[in-house]
């Protein structure tokens, strides 16, 4: 069992950190034989036993006394496992100080309460061995992974300048001690203790706790099934009491819930409804442009109508001005050349060409054919003549 050697860091007890994690693992073992023990058809005889039957707790050379954490420790081991106290690395402390080591810890085992495993001396057969052997408590051992050649012989031993611990030698060590109390003379004994105290112990705890009385509130003995009815009757309550809070607690967070949809609701309608008042008031808004509009474009496609009306009649008042004034222009010149003409000394002469060109003049009108239009006004009348220039 490797334990820390404080809980400052973690902010806890130092016996939790320390041995909880061992407990657990014993606990767990005992529970798992329990539930086998209490099936209907149970096989115990081939059942798989992994209870432990004893616990090893090394002890450090230190000469002085045990720490609060190995007495802490061991007080909560010792209704759960067989306890062997055992020093470790005893090579490392003289054989006087080992005695008085082992004499200070088993005065404060018994100082502080703690039930170590003590080799039985009821049977004759071992009574004598197992009453020397109480006495070597805690066992004192030496360990090794090195094989030395001492004479003839390879044995399990530690070299050191000054010498060599032998592993197996009792006069250097207990471990010979040690290996022959467990496995050949009190194996048995451990399983023993094992079932008979420790498992018991844990037994009657665990029906305790399920509900499971020898006697009742009137000191009368209760059966098994009188006691199996009453709980599950008590369960039964139970389940009951805490189906109908269940059941009150989901109406509550029903309602609640439907509190919160009607608000939602509530507020979504209201958000809607200004919406559409909103909608609405655009909708009219529109409406009045589109009005408006409207009357700007039936204004427009009048005057675009008049527009339209008048530009016919602009272009047929331009031709009739060009017209007159092609005539001032060529009575114009006419006036020049009868001019030109009164020069010439043969007047006769003079007036045939003038005549001649005077008809090629009104042969050219006549055959252009241009019509004569007059505007007469405000009225717009137009009259088409054959004149002549």
């Amino acid at each position: 069992m490797h334990s820390p050697s404080s809980s400052e860091d973690k902010g806890g007890p130092i016996s939790w950190y320390c041995c909880q994690p061992v407990v657990d693992y014993i606990d767990a073992q005992f529970e798992a034989y329990l539930q086998e023990e209490l099936k209907i058809k149970r096989s115990l005889f081939s059942y798989h036993d992994t209870r432990i039957h004893a616990c090893l707790y090394f002890i450090l050379p230190t000469g002085h006394s045990l720490k609060s954490l190995d007495l802490l420790t061991m007080k909560s081991l010792d209704s759960k496992v067989n306890i062997i106290p055992i020093i470790g690395k005893a090579d490392s402390i003289s054989k006087t100080e080992l005695h008085k080591f082992k004499n200070k810890i088993m005065s404060e085992f018994v100082s502080n309460g703690i039930q170590i495993y003590q080799f039985p001396t009821d049977d004759e057969s071992v009574s004598g061995i197992n009453a020397v052997m109480n006495e070597h408590l805690p066992f004192a051992v030496v360990g090794s992974t090195e094989d030395v050649k001492i004479g003839n012989t390879m044995v399990r031993a530690r070299r050191y300048p000054w010498g060599i611990v032998q592993v197996e030698n009792e006069n250097h060590c207990d471990f010979v001690k040690l290996r022959e109390m467990l496995i050949c003379t009190n194996m048995e004994d451990l399983r023993e203790q094992t079932h008979a105290r420790h498992y018991e112990l844990y037994r009657r705890c665990r029906l305790e706790e399920m509900g499971f009385r020898d006697i009742g509130p009137e000191n009368k003995p209760v059966s098994l099934q009188e006691a199996y009815e009453a709980k599950r009757h008590e369960f039964y309550l139970e389940l009951q009491r805490k189906e109908e809070e269940m059941r009150q607690q989901f109406i509550q967070r029903v309602k609640e819930k439907e509190a919160i949809l009607k608000e939602a609701e509530q507020q979504v309608q209201t958000k809607f409804e200004r919406r559409m008042l909103m909608h609405q008031e655009v909708k009219l808004k529109l409406e009045r442009e589109k009005k408006v509009l409207e009357d700007e474009i039936a204004v427009f496609m009048q005057k675009k109508a008049n527009a339209e009306l008048l530009q016919p009649q602009a272009s047929v008042s331009t031709p009739l001005v060009s017209l007159k004034r092609d005539k001032d222009r060529k009575k114009t010149q006419g006036s020049q050349l009868e001019l030109l003409c009164f020069d010439v000394s043969d007047e006769e002469t003079v007036n045939v060409d003038e005549q001649s060109e005077g008809e090629k003049l009104e042969s050219e009108t006549v055959s252009q054919g241009t019509p004569e239009i007059v505007l007469d006004g405000s009225t717009q009348v137009l009259n088409v003549g054959s004149s002549f220039m």
